[in-house]
Order: structure tokens, then sequence, then C-alpha cells
């Protein structure tokens, strides 16, 4: 078998699901969500904060470190994973690791305290989306680290730089998988950087835009995690039921080929952001659970925890809204 989850995020409030998964031995987990504000008409943070408490949601990405919103999370309990900006990259590379203490104190701790932090995102797909600040991510790593080691919060607060998925070619079957050649001198440094600290591995991965491109060769119940095993897609002595995990273990097969051998055992992969998203067909029928969002079936988290009629209601009600402006 392939990977297992532990960590599911589940979007409420936008027009996808998003997902985060984490391999781990144990079974289910909690639910959270990738808290994105790229968007007009949004509700205020204080009532996304009663939304996601009265799903029972514990964890949550926020993107950057606006002021307003992390202040709104202090004290509610909730674990959050928290964006360094691309554009920030430069300040926390080129200056010394004071200057990141003063950073992490000034737009991180000042506004939520450090017990609620568990992983601090050091850019988001540098390396494809902004190639620019490349050479700066990982020397702003290392600042942040030594701040942390100077709070003592290396051991409660973990860095990685999430990475988009394009970053590793031939990705099928999985096994066949390497990390783009131009980009091989800055991802083997990440890489050894998470190994050393015991930092996760962060990737974006998107099954659904894999089946929009390659319709011809990728089924939908593939990559919305319904296939199941009657239509599994075996490479050597595994065998795939979903686009995801295959995805996933692409990755894990770039890294190995690496040349890091037993280090990458050591590496956990986490899916930081798997996006099942779909669009509203303007020219033809709506989207229905069954072609749209139905992927219940790939998901047993959802019903281990036991919420996934509330989860599918609050989906559901975005799209009615969204439909009486279409």
């Amino acid at each position: 078998m392939s990977t297992r989850i532990r960590h599911l995020f589940l979007s409420l409030v936008s027009l996808h699901l998003s997902l985060i998964l984490l391999p781990s031995p144990t079974g289910a987990a909690p639910i959270g969500i990738c808290y994105g504000r790229v968007a007009n008409n949004l509700p205020p943070p204080s009532s996304v904060i009663k939304l996601l408490k009265s799903n029972g949601i514990k964890d949550v990405r926020i993107f950057d470190t606006d002021p307003t919103t992390l202040k709104s999370f202090s004290g509610t309990g909730i674990k959050l994973m928290i964006g360094v900006p691309n554009e920030i990259l430069p300040s926390l590379s080129n200056n010394t690791a004071n200057f990141a203490l003063e950073w992490l104190q000034s737009n991180i701790f000042a506004h939520v305290p450090a017990t609620q932090v568990r992983y601090i995102a050091v850019g988001n797909e540098v390396f494809l989306k902004d190639p620019f600040y490349t050479l700066d991510v990982v020397p702003a790593i290392l600042n942040l680290y030594q701040a942390l080691q100077t709070l003592g919060l290396t051991n409660s607060i973990k860095l990685s730089s999430p990475q988009a998925a394009s970053v590793v070619t031939n990705s099928y079957p999985p096994s066949s998988a390497t990390f783009d050649p131009y980009i091989e001198s800055a991802i083997v440094p990440l890489l050894q950087y998470l190994y050393d600290s015991r930092s996760p591995f962060m990737v974006n991965v998107y099954p659904y835009f894999s089946y929009v491109n390659n319709k011809d060769h990728v089924s939908l119940d593939y990559a919305l995690l319904k296939s199941g095993n009657n239509h599994a897609v075996r490479d050597g002595a595994l065998s795939y039921s979903n686009l995801l995990d295959a995805s996933v273990d692409a990755f894990v097969y770039a890294m190995e080929k690496k040349g890091l051998g037993s280090h990458i055992s050591g590496l956990e992969p986490d899916v930081a952001e798997e996006r099942l998203q779909f669009w509203i067909n303007h020219h033809t029928k709506s989207p229905t659970s069954h072609d749209a969002v139905d992927v219940e079936n790939g998901l047993m988290e959802l019903r281990k925890l036991g919420i996934e009629t509330q989860l599918w209601e609050e989906s559901r009600k975005w799209l009615d809204r969204a439909r009486l402006h279409l």
C-alpha cells in the first residue's frame, strides 16, 4: 500500500475542497482548512472562527501574517500553519538571525502565542512560481531556525517551504518520477535541511488539474478517490486506487533518487494543500454532488469523525450562493 492519511484539511469557505494529508501509521485525525483570503465579500475572521469551532476544526493554514487575522485566532486553541510571503524572503535571507528573531516576534508572536503555531511555511511554490527568490529560501529558513532556537521553539514549531507539484517530472508511474533538473540545485539543500531538523516536506498537489489536462488517461473517479481497488493502477509491487496517493508517492521516489538513501526514509512527505478543485460551468448543467464534490467514498476519515454531513452541507450552501450570481 502507499501512504496513509493522518490529517485531512477540508475547506468550507470556497468553491473547492482543500485537503492536507500527512502520512502516518495512525488512523483518523483532525480536520482543518486552508484559510485563503484572496477574494471579495469574505466573512470577518470572527465569523470564520465561529464556523470552524462549530465543526470541530482545530487546524488551519494561514497564508500570510496579517495582524488582524492572527489576533482573531489568538486564544482560540486552533493550531496554525503561518505563511511567510515570498517577497519577504530576501529580507530574512540577507540579514542576520537576530533580524529573523525580531521579525518573528513582531509579525507572528506579537499577535498569536507560540503555543498555537505548529508550522511556519517559508514561501509558497517559490522554485517555480517566484524563481527570483529561489536562492533566498534555504538561507531564510536557516535564519528563522536559529531564531526559533533562541526562543527554545525548534521542537514545537517546524519550518518548511511548500512546493508546487510540478517540481516533479515524469510522475506516471510514480516510480519514474524525478525532480525537475532546473531546480535540483535548490531542492537538494532544502531536503537536507528538512531531514536534519526532522521537518516535513510540503507539496501542493492538484489531482483535479491532472484530470482536466489528461481526461483521456485519468478518470474522474480516480481523481476523486472513488475508483476503489477494482480499478487500481499498478506500479511494480504497489497498487494505487486514486491519483492522490500516486502523486504523493511520486515525490517519495523523486527524493530517493537524489542519492540521499536512508536520509529520505526519515523525511515525511506532507501534502500541504491537495485540492480536488472543480469549476462551475456557465454553459452546461450546474455541478452536482456526483460529478463535482462527491468524494465521500474516498474520504473515510470524515465518517470516522462523524461530521461529514456538516461539511457537505456547508459546501453546498456556498455553492447555492454562487449559483445565484451566475
